[in-house]
């Protein structure tokens, strides 16, 4: 049954922290309007929100809670739209609880959750000692997980960092010459440098690195390793094979912990060749000590375009996946046709 529209003002005095929820030109109300299936407006100090009453409701709620975290100053006007989606797809989510979580505080900058799914992420890396986080780029996998390893060197609760990925363009058998192997991997393993330097002072960093306190390496370099104390990252885990993640994994020694990251849908790996991580996410789900926390486009923390592009990808690869299963049932079909046909021509 269609509910009736209803009508509700949010008055906010500040006429600075009115247009931080608004939004330029009231694009965050749009944001808001499109979430929540209603229509929105301002008249003065207030804030109308019109459509069904449930609707409503929810949008309220996400202006109050929003409202909340502006006035302790908790997060920027340039997060307001992301905190509406988090409201609309979890209800239940205290953003204030989201934002008051703090991973690492630096000089640099504070990092804290950026919604329910990062949320969850974290707590996954808190209790386990293996942590899988799959879903799409911009979701914040490997970004959160260094944010981890810094806090947790920084609290000694570790004695080293260390970073890896599969190069597999590279192909992992260049040789073992340190020079030519460097240069030959070095732009796979720079994304993880960004993210380091991001967080703490690139000279500070490039002396643990000197020290070995951080290492950045391929993950050709794991074998043969017993890694102890150490926080480990996997990234890109997609591109390894089931042979490659058995050894990555049982690297594993005492007093470390290890985050492995990736997206299942831009595996690289050669025709035929099964994603290790595919494989060890289905066959450790229920092994004690190992957690795991899987993003959607919805979880997106990069520019708005990201997710839609995401979200394209995806639909396209749906319906292939839909047309190869509709030729496989007619290749199917006609096999079955053909062997009626012969058996009845037999007889």
């Amino acid at each position: 049954m269609t509910q009736e529209p209803v009508l509700a003002e949010v008055e906010v005095d500040d006429a600075a922290l009115l247009l931080q929820v608004t939004g330029v030109g009231a694009t965050h109300l749009t944001t808001l309007a499109k979430e929540f299936a209603i229509e929105t407006g301002v008249r003065g100090s207030l804030i109308i929100l019109k459509g069904p009453r449930d609707a409503v409701a929810g949008a309220q709620r996400a202006l109050m809670e929003i409202l909340g975290v502006l006035q302790s100053g908790q997060i920027r006007s340039g997060e307001v739209e992301r905190s509406i989606k988090t409201i609309k797809n979890h209800p239940d989510a205290k953003l204030a609880d989201l934002v008051s979580d703090v991973i690492l505080a630096t000089p640099r900058k504070t990092i804290t959750a950026k919604g329910v799914i990062q949320q969850q992420y974290i707590q996954q890396i808190r209790q386990h000692d293996i942590v899988f986080g799959v879903g799409p780029a911009g979701t914040g996998k490997t970004y959160l997980a260094m944010a981890m390893a810094v806090k947790a060197l920084m609290e000694k609760r570790v004695k080293r960092i260390l970073l890896t990925r599969p190069a597999v363009e590279a192909g992992e058998k260049l040789g073992f010459l340190p020079g030519d192997l460097a240069e030959k991997v070095n732009p796979y393993l720079r994304p993880l440098y960004d993210a380091l330097h991001d967080m703490m002072d690139v000279e500070k960093a490039q002396a643990l690195v000197e020290r070995n306190v951080i290492e950045v390496a391929p993950l050709a370099f794991m074998r043969g390793r017993t890694l102890n104390d150490s926080f480990v990252i996997l990234d890109e885990a997609q591109n390894t094979s089931v042979e490659q993640m058995r050894m990555f994994l049982t690297r594993l020694g005492f007093g470390s912990k290890a985050v492995i990251t990736g997206d299942v849908t831009q595996v690289d790996l050669p025709g035929g060749t099964r994603s290790g991580l595919l494989d060890a996410v289905r066959l450790l789900e229920n092994v004690e000590g190992v957690g795991a926390a899987f993003f959607t486009d919805q979880d997106v923390v990069r520019h708005p375009l990201v997710a839609r592009i995401v979200r394209a990808y995806e639909w396209r690869d749906g319906q292939e996946e839909q047309e190869r299963e509709a030729r496989r049932a007619a290749r199917e079909e006609r096999l079955r046709l053909e062997r009626e046909a012969r058996e009845d021509s037999g007889r």
